[in-house]
């Protein structure tokens, strides 16, 4: 599976990098590739380097203005011509999408897949992992959404939350029928 995985590229804490290396290390193992923003600092850096030990493949999408800090070593590493251009893309290369804890870019890309599945734009699986409740508030508002009636779908139809790597993973697997 081609799997996109949103996520910081900031330096964080071990209790965010540890599971992030896991879940890396999962995909890797399963012959999957990574289809991330290309980056290779901070936690992009750190699942990039998880899955590429393990034996999966990298797929880079940079973006112009970061390409100076895209991973040299990528399997392969396609450069965007703006942030809206990226995501396209990285949506378009990939079979399923994991979101990990980040920051508005995260957060933007997040609702982003929502938006097109709550639409029927797509049908890709999307996982938010849940690291140690970073995601429990967006969680609950997602929640008040559909019980107050601002999600035409059920929520379990746009996302599932994974408090785990390997929960993330089976899921994604299940899904795609591909385990």
């Amino acid at each position: 599976m081609n799997i996109c995985v949103f996520l910081s590229a900031a330096d964080l804490d071990a209790r965010y990098t540890r599971p992030a290396r896991e879940f890396a290390e999962l995909l890797g193992k399963g012959g999957h590739t990574l289809v991330w923003g290309g980056s290779d600092v901070g936690l992009m850096k750190v699942v990039a380097d998880g899955v590429q030990e393990a034996g999966g493949r990298l797929l880079g999408v940079s973006v112009g203005f970061l390409a100076a800090k895209a991973r040299p070593d990528a399997d392969e590493m396609v450069v965007a011509r703006d942030l809206a251009e990226r995501k396209a893309l990285l949506l378009e290369k990939a079979d399923a999408v994991v979101i990990m804890v980040g920051g508005t870019g995260t957060l933007d890309e997040a609702t982003d897949i929502l938006e097109l599945k709550k639409h029927g734009h797509t049908t890709k699986p999307v996982v938010l992992l849940n690291t140690v409740g970073f995601y429990d508030g967006l969680k609950e508002q997602f929640q008040r959404m559909e019980d107050e009636g601002f999600l035409p779908v059920p929520l379990t139809d746009l996302v599932f939350f994974a408090e785990e790597p390997v929960g993330a993973l089976a899921y994604l697997e299940e899904s795609l029928g591909k385990q």
